[in-house]
């Protein structure tokens, strides 16, 4: 008969396969709902095998009783939270989940400190001491609870900037980028010390260093560059996890920590390349910096124009490329904007997305958007596959979008986003801008785009606007 601890073991493997499926499965848009399909059934996997382990190793009924309501809290919550939260409201969701996946490692950690290190003669220390191991075992403490506890803090700064409870403009302290890297090589000293000598002193040091650079690392990052936040935050709550699986000897979290923190390095390096910055700029500053009013700098007068006459352009296009923003979720434009797409194809016009790959405040948010309000997948481009195609399209759409579509990139040297590869908008025959105001975008920085000639305004709700425009065709 098969035992508990080989059969755990096994869906252990099954589990570490479904979320490696799962990764495979959210890479594209056609097969993202088999993605998350596969990710839920393996973490279900993984949770059973978790509570069999802990039965059939003799758990105490009121440690059963703790699991068992602590997981069974957590689903409802989770349930609850995934049916109200708003697609706007991803982002900031995103950021406080990796919170509690940091503030988990700190515990774990913290947890291990307290049943083998604080009892020096106890029967665990003991074993580890006589095996040469209690010397690694501190240090996995004293690194787990450090990574936790950066991502905790950071993760918190984050959600408060996503939610605009907290300016999304940088701290600018004197030295920021020596405190930084003083933080670290405090850390790397302490961990040393710790190990040689596990006193509780130095792991509380350890921790509010860690909560302290993780809150500053982030509050220094401007709103531009929080898509690359997240991902990071992302990656750092996979290590803190994997850290957590080594001190727990858990398989299974050591695997699902290095998928989440190798994936989410990954995506940050993406997201890098797409603003041509490099990881370690993002962490050191951001964009961020605040516009000047647009009276300091004379672009000449922007041009309004009604949805009446956007209905007329697109009524007599041939091709028409959107190109949508954070503003779009915002107004949940979405859906208005998927029907006026079907309008404009049954009319024999040619309609495409364009889409930054840091459209938004999270990495895909615009594809997700798009997918909800039903838009064909293979009429959603990136933005290497149709920026080419702008001077040959003869309206554009700018829904919410504003930094993305910047021509200060390109052309002016001295802007905060200078070499950012943007969507050339610009290049068009026509380009109709759906903004509330004249105000710059989440990034702070001035967009010429809204000035030239061939560029026209067309204010309000985006959302009313499409509807507008509808009624008009």
């Amino acid at each position: 008969m098969i035992s508990i601890e080989t059969a755990a073991s096994s869906a252990y493997i099954v589990a570490a396969l479904l979320f490696i499926l799962a990764l495979a499965g959210l890479s594209k848009h056609e097969t993202s709902k088999a993605g998350n399909t596969f990710g839920v059934t393996g973490m279900a996997v993984a949770l059973v095998a978790t509570i069999a382990l802990a039965i059939d190793r003799d758990i105490e009924p009121l440690g059963l009783a703790l699991l068992i309501g602590a997981t069974a809290v957590g689903a409802a919550i989770g349930l609850w939270r995934a049916r109200v939260v708003k697609m706007t409201g991803m982002p900031e969701l995103i950021a406080l989940l990796h919170s509690f996946v940091g503030l988990a490692a700190v515990l774990v950690g913290w947890n291990g400190y307290l049943h083998v290190e604080w009892h020096p003669n106890g029967v665990e220390a003991d074993l580890l001491h006589g095996a040469g191991l209690l010397g690694i075992h501190s240090a996995e403490v004293a690194i787990g609870v450090f990574i936790g506890a950066v991502t905790f803090t950071g993760s918190i700064v984050a959600n408060l900037k996503l939610s605009a409870r907290m300016k999304s403009t940088p701290l600018m302290l004197p030295g920021k980028n020596i405190l930084n890297v003083g933080a670290l090589v405090l850390f790397f000293a302490l961990t040393v010390w710790f190990v040689a000598d596990p006193a509780l002193w130095l792991l509380v040091a350890i921790t509010a260093l860690a909560l302290l650079l993780g809150w500053h690392l982030v509050a220094s990052i401007g709103g531009g560059d929080m898509p690359v936040v997240v991902s990071m935050l992302n990656s750092y709550s996979g290590w803190a996890a994997a850290a957590s699986g080594f001190l727990l000897g858990n398989d299974l979290l050591i695997v699902t920590g290095a998928l989440v923190g190798s994936s989410g390095a990954y995506l940050s390096y993406i997201m890098c390349k797409a603003m041509n910055r490099s990881f370690i700029s993002v962490i050191a500053g951001g964009f961020g910096i605040e516009a000047a009013p647009a009276s300091d700098k004379d672009y000449g007068e922007h041009r309004e124009i009604t949805a009446e006459s956007v209905a007329e352009l697109l009524g007599s296009a041939d091709s028409v490329i959107i190109t949508p923003g954070y503003g779009m979720a915002v107004a949940q434009a979405q859906h208005g904007v998927a029907e006026l797409t079907r309008k404009l194809r049954e009319r024999g016009v040619n309609v495409r997305f364009g889409i930054h790959p840091v459209a938004g405040r999270l990495p895909g948010h615009m594809n997700v958007l798009l997918a909800e309000a039903k838009v064909p997948y293979d009429i959603v481009l990136e933005m290497d596959e149709i920026n080419d195609d702008f001077d040959n399209t003869s309206v554009v759409l700018v829904i919410g979008a504003n930094d993305t579509v910047n021509p200060a990139a390109a052309e002016d040297p001295g802007s905060p986003i200078a070499g950012m590869p943007v969507l050339t908008v610009w290049e068009a025959d026509n380009v109709i801008v759906f903004k509330r105001s004249m105000a710059s975008g989440y990034a702070g920085v001035q967009n010429p785009l809204f000035y030239r000639q061939n560029s026209a305004m067309l204010f309000g709700d985006a959302k009313d606007r499409v509807e507008n425009i509808l009624q008009a065709l």
